[in-house]
């Protein structure tokens, strides 16, 4: 009777560990959605797009709650992250640093690190720009990179992990699509397609091609339309950027590793981990290994501090 009483409280304290709590965190009239979980480290996951929720990430955040607190968070304009009016005054990279920030106030974090995914990482790069006070350590996941260089090769570097017939059939929903074919139907075709240009192991396709119906084209455009306004371009301050910084993506990457040591080049005390058989999706292609190289990077700079 012990043992069971006991095994039920262990279960029991495992799950409130690892509990979700959501709220909201007002940002410049807007209230920007968020989640977290489990207690430790704080870690802000900051999820790729742009124009996609949090919702993709949740998996991410929860294996990642086993030993930190994990953030995520909907971008304004996506998921419950609701704005009144879009347009190019309200959707800017600043003020999507300024939701980061002032979601961290709100959440009483002092300070915390930050896991930027794909686009997430160029956001996140331009965070650190903004508040390097504000960040422990920084891992760039697959990121998109430090400027806009990504845009001068990435369509091709998706067309390259694709057949000729499968670019075909990418053409045929793109034309169907931008011809005012706006069904569910149209999206999850195209994103059937296109999944598979993402991942190594194909049998992650499916949960890719869900994930890529999601985005809100109109934030999407926004907030390209912002970077290439700024002249996005974080090297130079980040050369000054002396937090510790893991830049970890797949050997057969959509981002090819000269952006990874771009930003490598720049940022002084970064190291690069390239995984083997993944594309853009380490944890799901080479689980063990991202998990295990993200939970020491965590690990031993909290117990440096």
């Amino acid at each position: 009777m012990r043992k069971t009483i006991l095994f039920i409280l262990i279960v029991f304290l495992s799950v409130q560990l690892n509990a979700q709590k959501e709220g909201f965190a007002e940002s410049t009239g807007v209230k920007i959605y968020y989640r977290t979980f489990g207690s430790g480290v704080p870690v802000l996951i900051i999820n790729g797009g742009p124009g996609l929720n949090s919702d993709g990430f949740e998996d991410l955040a929860k294996t990642l709650s086993l030993h930190n607190q994990t953030v995520i968070y909907d971008q304004r304009g996506t998921g419950k992250s609701v704005l009144k009016k879009t347009d190019t005054l309200t959707v800017t990279m600043q003020l999507m640093v300024d939701d980061i920030e002032n979601l961290r106030k709100q959440l009483h974090i002092q300070k915390w690190i930050i896991l930027g995914h794909s686009f997430g990482g160029m956001l996140a790069s331009f965070y650190a720009t903004r508040h390097p006070e504000s960040i422990l350590a920084m891992i760039l996941s697959s990121s998109g990179g430090i400027d806009l260089d990504l845009l001068s090769y990435v369509s091709n570097s998706i067309n390259s992990k694709l057949t000729p017939t499968q670019i075909d059939s990418v053409n045929y929903w793109n034309q169907k699509i931008s011809g005012g074919d706006t069904s569910y139907f149209a999206k999850l075709q195209r994103a059937k397609i296109l999944a598979n240009a993402y991942v190594f192991d194909k049998k992650y396709a499916p949960t890719i091609a869900i994930r890529l119906t999601q985005g809100n084209m109109q934030i999407n455009g926004l907030i390209w339309q912002d970077m290439q306004k700024i002249k996005f371009n974080c090297a130079g301050k980040l050369s000054l950027f002396k937090k510790p910084v893991l830049i970890i993506q797949g050997k057969q990457d959509i981002v090819a590793e000269k952006t990874a040591q771009k930003a490598h080049k720049i940022l002084k005390n970064s190291t690069v981990i390239l995984l083997d058989h993944s594309v853009h999706y380490g944890w799901l292609d080479n689980r063990k290994k991202y998990l295990t190289t993200v939970e020491n990077f965590i690990t031993a700079n909290y117990n440096s501090l």
